[in-house]
């Protein structure tokens, strides 16, 4: 046996090259399609065979359907869709996920790619430094895609020569005489080595690489994919741990949808493969059936385990589409939902700990800020109570501004935290300009929750002291919450759009509604202190409450221009001070 430890090392080390190649291929296709795929992402929420139809379109272009279903893991762990809804889109990556497995067959073993892999490396490489991003990601997509197949050329080259290592063959040969027994041992390793290679398309590779060097058959090669199906489950599954119960049921349906596919494909598996024998056949009949493995048709048996891969995933999805009901109350029942701990307030769009990627994480984060506005308008409902409601009920609304003034600082350092690990990797312009905008909001939104908890410590100061304000003086302040309202439910709706759609003209008139009822409230102020109809201390709580509502007021401006990318209210002001 010539096969050494240090030949062992290169075989790993060119997995690494083909995991490296694989992932900057991925990351520049993602920064290449921007918003195209973010438009894709937002279709998740219709019919279920529209999200089949997603999930295909996100995972052929993020080439990974492991960031898929990762992905889809924390929107429903975030409620973006419904663990329902995620159904469709976890097929569709099932069938997306076999492009990779056409990509490799085709480029890696029909034709001679390395030496054009290095020479699109060489055209590519100059546009890295062009000013305009869009070359700079499709130049880093297209090294990722040369680097891909030079990593596949090195496992080739590295897999251990049969005429040279007999006793490996022996050993697999030894595997491979338990008939039906040998199909479940290789589908059990097909699923470890996806658990290792934490990716079902470098997992494929080398399975194609061993088929096409003659290790395997394709019988036992089809039996890989089998298992590689069930382990390309374990990543999102692991990535729901930390999420909600409907992030873990969504995670379950994609293993239980697996193994229920893997399951009738095993009870088929033999006509299965005469099918697709025959099918190769028929367009390339010279080579002879693929079921016996020559040298020959080694190139055609890889390009069949690819027919093998997608015509599986395809029916599959066919055959049990009508099942999903079914295996979804099956998912439901296995993983009961527990009120205590899935009630409780979390983060509920990022908590899912795996970043699918940078790009991707960004628009994670933009959704967790819509939570974060939507908590701030709660806080606002709650301070309204104070005033508005009968008085047995202040101390429950007070008691909630207290415990979600809380929940807001927690949430603008777990999101702070998150945009500081998205940022450390490398960033489109737009991706940092997104993530310095972002910062901004989230300090802004939380200032704003203190400042609620602030104005709820003086009512309860008021309380305390049995100060009163007028009639008059209430509803004048019910005045600016409602217009403060307008403001926190304007932010709310620019926050679900895209920054080039953020219209700041509304919010330019609300800032201006609420700084003039400002004014006109502090002039009714000092008229009330001039008539004496309230104390001066009643007064100054008045007044402070009408300061620090206008200041939320100026926080929710700087939301709305931190998400457009403008500074417009510096500016107007100064022309309304040269006027």
């Amino acid at each position: 046996m010539s096969y050494t430890f240090f030949d062992f090392l290169q075989l790993v080390g060119s997995l690494g090259i083909f995991i490296y190649g694989m992932k900057i291929f991925s990351d520049g296709l993602q920064k290449v399609a921007g918003g195209k795929l973010r438009a894709i992402l937002k279709g998740m929420t219709t019919t279920r065979m529209r999200g089949i139809f997603t999930g295909f379109g996100a995972t052929t272009i993020t080439q990974s359907s492991t960031t898929t279903t990762v992905m889809v893991v924390s929107f429903v762990n975030a409620g973006l869709i419904t663990f329902v809804e995620s159904t469709g889109v976890i097929m569709g990556a099932n069938i997306g996920t076999t492009v990779t497995a056409w990509m490799v067959a085709i480029f890696g073993f029909k034709m001679e790619i390395t030496p054009i892999a290095i020479m699109l490396i060489g055209i590519c490489f100059p546009f890295i430094f062009f000013g305009r991003e869009k070359f700079r990601s499709l130049a880093e997509a297209m090294i990722g895609f040369g680097i891909l197949f030079i990593g596949l050329e090195f496992i080739k080259n590295a897999v251990p020569d049969i005429a040279d290592n007999p006793e490996m063959f022996v050993f697999l040969d030894g595997l491979t005489g338990f008939g039906f027994g040998s199909i479940l041992i290789f589908v059990l390793a097909g699923t470890i080595l996806t658990l290792l290679t934490q990716s079902s398309s470098a997992a494929t590779a080398i399975t194609l690489v061993m088929l096409f060097q003659g290790w395997i058959d394709f019988p036992i090669a089809a039996a890989m994919i089998l298992g590689e199906n069930i382990g390309t489950t374990v990543t999102a599954n692991i990535a729901a741990l930390i999420g909600n119960v409907h992030a873990k049921r969504a995670a379950r349906f994609h293993f239980v949808f697996n193994v229920f596919g893997v399951l009738w494909m095993l009870a088929l598996i033999t006509p299965f493969l005469h099918g697709i024998d025959a099918v190769m056949q028929f367009f390339s009949p010279e080579t002879g059936t693929i079921l016996v493995g020559t040298e020959d048709n080694r190139a055609n048996a890889t390009l069949a385990l690819s027919l093998f891969h997608t015509t599986f995933n395809v029916l599959n999805v066919l055959i049990l589409f009508a099942f999903v009901p079914r295996i979804v109350r099956f998912v439901e029942r296995i993983q009961k939902e527990k009120y205590d701990s899935d009630s409780k307030f979390r983060l509920k769009y990022i908590s899912a700990g795996v970043m699918s990627s940078e790009e991707l994480s960004i628009a994670q984060a933009a959704k967790e800020i819509e939570q974060f506005a939507k908590l701030i308008e709660k806080m606002h409902f709650s301070f309204e109570g104070l005033f508005f409601r009968k008085q047995k009920k202040h101390e429950k609304f007070l008691k909630k501004i207290k415990k979600r003034e809380q929940i807001t600082d927690n949430i603008e350092l777990e999101i702070a935290e998150y945009l500081t690990r998205v940022s450390s990797n490398k960033l489109s312009e737009y991706g940092t300009r997104r993530v310095k905008a972002m910062h901004q909001m989230i300090n802004d939104l939380e200032r704003i929750g203190d400042i609620y908890f602030q104005m709820s410590k003086t009512f309860e100061q008021m309380i305390d002291e049995d100060i009163k304000l007028p009639k008059t003086a209430e509803k004048e302040i019910g005045e600016l919450l409602d217009l403060t309202l307008d403001s926190i439910q304007n932010v709310r709706q620019n926050l679900t759009k895209d920054p080039g759609q953020v219209d700041l003209v509304e919010a330019i008139q609300i800032e201006n509604a609420i700084n003039n009822m400002r004014d006109k409230l502090m002039e009714a102020h000092y008229n009330r202190l001039e008539k004496k109809e309230y104390s001066n201390k009643a007064g100054f709580i008045y007044l402070d409450f009408v300061s620090r509502l206008e200041k939320v007021g100026d926080h929710l401006f700087n939301v709305n221009e931190a998400l457009a990318g403008k500074k417009i209210k510096s500016a107007y002001q100064t022309v309304m001070e040269n006027r």
